[in-house]
């Protein structure tokens, strides 16, 4: 708990803001589109809570914890800062914003995910007293971004807000709508502009990269990277997020010849048994996923993969369960994540009863999940270990105390989900790429020696 304010300034005179940004790292851009926003209409961004006059929570709602989290955070802000305003954004508020206020009566106002350029107007409202609930139409301008929640190198770049995936547990169609793509040419020219800023790793980010464009009756992903291709200068491009049943061939050809975009394959398999996978809205099976895996990695042998695995769905029995632990050993995935499954309000999932709908207890559940995440430590490892005695490019991010220590990232690795390599070097700075060797595994991580003093 944050101790209680003392600052008696109002917020209509100080104009300063504190963002608490919870969630993924879509959610992320959000955030820092609010900032950048506000900051060009002369409000003042601080680092600390107890110095700003408004609060916003930039929220999420995706699973029940994370809405948990997300009402306790507003719980937390709106006690412990009794004498500010505080703003209920994001994803939480786009999908209940009514009830959200009547759930926290203390809240200041609640403003949607889906727009946030329009964050001014719902402000001036809340300045006025008037507790509002503004949930805007999607707007995916973006105002140019000086500040971010992550390494400032390293950068998340948003292509497309909302999904026409339809996963029948997946509650982001409810928040987020239908799927709606960014003009190309203004991603083209953000990136543009963040190359020239100094970013070098740049994380293409949606629900579903590979749905870019299919709003307006084109795959266009393609076109897309081709365009960042085009662009000048030295940087990395990693696609985050590719839902296998819409996967595209000719992406892997691009990677393969433009060094700049980085063989790392971020699929979302959810599951390997069939009939779960149908329940779950998806059309791949164990053996179409297996095939996906290898085709890319023989077109791509320095090919990192990453994907969630799910267990718990309704309906999943032993029989199922086998199905993916037997896929999760064929396929070797570098890194998953793995989640029980949530059971979400209004979803097709929410509704499914009998036999095939029976859900399991959360303990049993839970022993699954343990069991996935037990065997993946040792593929994980055992991949890694593969890496000692190569020479990899690292983007180092920060150092480690006063040590001659830093810790960076490779290509396989992402931001923020994957492990780190530390550095031995005395000669270096964050910001830094440099070429180094791997010496030893560390756990989930890497050690390696600079090549470059």
């Amino acid at each position: 708990m944050k101790q209680e304010s003392t600052n008696s300034s109002s917020p209509l005179s100080t104009r300063t803001f504190y963002v608490e940004n919870l969630g993924c790292s879509k959610n992320q851009v959000d955030a820092e589109n609010i900032i950048s926003t506000l900051c060009q209409e002369g409000w003042i961004s601080v680092d600390d809570p107890q110095d700003a006059g408004l609060i916003i929570v930039n929220t999420c709602g995706f699973i029940k914890s994370a809405k948990e989290e997300s009402i306790n955070t507003l719980l937390d802000f709106t006690s412990s800062y009794p004498d500010k305003k505080v703003l209920a954004a994001g994803c939480l508020s786009e999908r209940y914003n009514t009830q959200l206020i009547k759930m926290i009566p203390e809240l200041d106002g609640v403003f949607g995910s889906m727009a946030p350029s329009h964050v001014p107007e719902v402000i001036q409202s809340v300045l006025n007293d008037e507790k509002p609930v503004f949930i805007p139409e999607t707007d995916l301008s973006v105002t140019p971004r000086k500040k971010f929640f992550s390494y400032d190198r390293s950068v998340y770049v948003k292509i497309a807000e909302g999904c026409d995936n339809r996963c029948t547990y997946c509650a982001i169609p409810l928040i987020k709508g239908d799927l709606k793509s960014r003009p190309l040419d203004d991603i083209v020219a953000e990136i543009k502009q963040l190359v020239s800023d100094g970013a070098f790793e740049f994380n293409l980010i949606a629900q579903d990269l590979a749905g870019y464009g299919t709003d307006r009756g084109e795959k266009a992903l393609p076109r897309l990277l081709q365009e960042i291709a085009a662009i000048k200068g030295h940087f990395w491009v990693r696609l985050l997020y590719i839902h296998p049943d819409r996967f595209i061939d000719e992406v892997v050809d691009i990677i393969r010849d433009d060094e700049r975009f980085l063989p790392y394959f971020d699929i979302p398999f959810q599951h390997a048994s069939e009939k779960i996978l149908r329940r779950m809205g998806r059309k791949g099976s164990a053996e179409s996923h297996l095939q996906m895996i290898r085709s890319i990695r023989a077109k791509l042998p320095r090919a990192v993969f990453r994907s969630t695995f799910m267990t718990g769905f309704p309906g999943e029995n032993d029989a199922d369960f086998r199905d993916l632990l037997d896929f999760q050993e064929k396929a070797k995935i570098n890194w998953v994540g793995f989640f029980t499954y949530s059971r979400e309000e209004d979803t097709p999932a929410w509704s499914y009863r009998g036999a095939l709908g029976t859900k399991l207890s959360q303990k049993k559940a839970q022993r699954r999940k343990a069991l996935l995440e037990s065997k993946q430590t040792v593929i994980t490892q055992n991949l890694l270990d593969a890496f000692i005695g190569r020479e990899v490019d690292v983007l180092i991010e920060e150092q480690v105390g006063e040590e001659n220590l830093y810790l960076g990232r490779a290509y396989f690795q992402a931001p923020e989900v994957d492990g780190l390599i530390v550095i031995h070097s005395s000669a270096i700075r964050p910001g830094d790429v440099i070429k180094v060797k791997i010496i030893k595994r560390n756990g989930m991580d890497l050690e390696a020696v600079s090549l470059e003093e």
